[in-house]
């Protein structure tokens, strides 16, 4: 297939086109040639006022539900919910039905999604059954092509079994992924801790659970010299733990969601189940914390935290609700909201360069000979979000009737092409 993509600014910082606006000739999913001006034949032409392209974005932390619960999401319609995002790329969490503790469920993921329009990565459990108990079979894991290690949605309590875990890690350069939690402090709660649960009469998770965790974990990787990824960090200690540790010189990087940027605790005064979400949307002040780090490189990457349900475990009373919202379709537009001033150079670091960079997924560049992993995006373009939009099994977006600015247009990965429309 033959695609031409007419005067589309470039943001990719590695390339030699960067900054230009260029129009981009791609045959077989291999970038031919990229000038001022192509006039070659092409089975698709896409010319958009105020095109961006970029190299492929990735999602560190989505859920697949593949094997095991279906009938929230599958491969395949995660895979084209990722795409509709923007994603090339998806690191998905090994909490699947069986888990993905084993060769054998690492090599399903990438058979299975070998002619999908995105490349997902599996995130191979840290413990069998991602239990936090017995140490899983991580080498093997690996070499069937893990990119990383989580127990994923169940944060690991044991600072001896993470302590062995991120020594075992060190000997296949891979990153351990935290979801950081202390499970044990206020297991009940439902929301963040404070005045507005109290007024709500929820119970609160406070912020210090989450707080504990990134404080023990970053001793442990300073002790083990090895590297460690919280995502979904909320608070604004948490975030200048990890700041000092980067400047300590441990190995340690971070990610938020874009749900976090974006609400905080006061909007939860409807009870609207899609915003009940662990970690918990936190203050007002928490919030404005987040989007500065985003900005000031504290954090590294955009993690959707993708938590597809349908109805029956949504649409139910807030306390029996599961955690969780979609998010891959409206990341890119949701942090781009919410973030004042985020320039494409910025968006391109949070969204493809630094992770692929810190979990070793290879670089993507712009450039003449490449393969074609690209992102095509619109920063300027405001539109409403419907539930048409949504590619995703699971309709659990609390976005769904909000105007947004920054569209995704679509994605050229290898021959694949997405268009979202427009």
């Amino acid at each position: 297939m033959k695609i031409l993509i007419k005067q589309a600014k470039i943001a990719d910082p590695s390339s030699p086109f960067n900054g230009q606006t260029a129009d981009i000739f791609i045959d077989n999913g291999i970038i031919k040639s990229i000038s001022k001006k192509i006039s070659e034949k092409a089975d698709k032409e896409i010319s958009i006022e105020g095109l961006f392209v970029s190299p492929g974005w990735v999602d560190v932390f989505a859920h697949f539900n593949d094997p095991g619960k279906e009938h929230k999401e599958t491969l395949e319609s995660g895979a084209a919910a990722a795409a509709a995002g923007g994603f090339t790329d998806v690191m998905v969490v090994p909490n699947t039905h069986p888990a993905l503790h084993n060769k054998s469920g690492i090599e399903y993921i990438a058979h299975k999604s070998k002619e999908l329009p995105v490349n997902i990565h599996p995130i191979g459990a840290i413990t069998k059954n991602t239990e936090g108990k017995e140490l899983a079979e991580m080498y093997d894991m690996h070499a069937s092509g893990a990119v990383a290690f989580s127990d994923g949605l169940n944060p690991m309590q044991s600072a001896g079994t993470l302590l062995k875990a991120l020594l075992y890690v060190k000997a296949i350069d891979a990153a351990i992924i935290q979801l950081p939690d202390d499970a044990g402090i206020n297991p009940q709660g439902l929301m963040n801790e404070g005045i507005v649960s109290t007024r709500l009469g929820l119970p609160g998770k406070p912020a210090m659970g989450e707080e504990l965790v990134v404080a023990r974990d970053l001793k442990l990787a300073r002790y083990t010299e090895s590297k460690i990824h919280f995502t979904g960090v909320t608070t604004k200690k948490s975030l200048e733990y990890v700041k000092q540790a980067k400047e300590g010189g441990i190995d340690v990087s971070c990610s938020v969601t874009p749900y976090h940027l974006f609400f905080c605790d006061e909007d939860l005064s409807e009870y609207d189940s899609n915003l009940k979400v662990n970690p918990p949307l936190r203050t007002p002040a928490e919030r404005e914390a987040l989007q500065k780090a985003v900005t000031d490189g504290t954090v590294d990457c955009i993690a959707t935290h993708h938590m597809p349900h349908e109805k029956d475990s949504k649409v139910v009373e807030f306390q029996y609700a599961e955690n969780g919202m979609i998010g891959l379709e409206t990341a890119y537009a949701v942090v781009n909201t919410a973030v004042d001033g985020l320039t494409s150079e910025k968006t391109v670091e949070l969204f493809s360069l630094n992770a692929r960079e810190i979990f070793g997924l290879g670089p993507v560049t712009i450039q003449e000979n490449e393969t074609a992993s690209l992102t095509l995006f619109i920063p300027d373009k405001k539109w409403i979000f419907t539930e048409e939009d949504i590619k995703s099994k699971s309709k659990n977006s609390p976005f769904i009737g909000k105007e947004l600015k920054g569209k995704v247009v679509g994605t050229i990965n290898k021959s694949h092409l997405t268009l979202n429309k427009l």
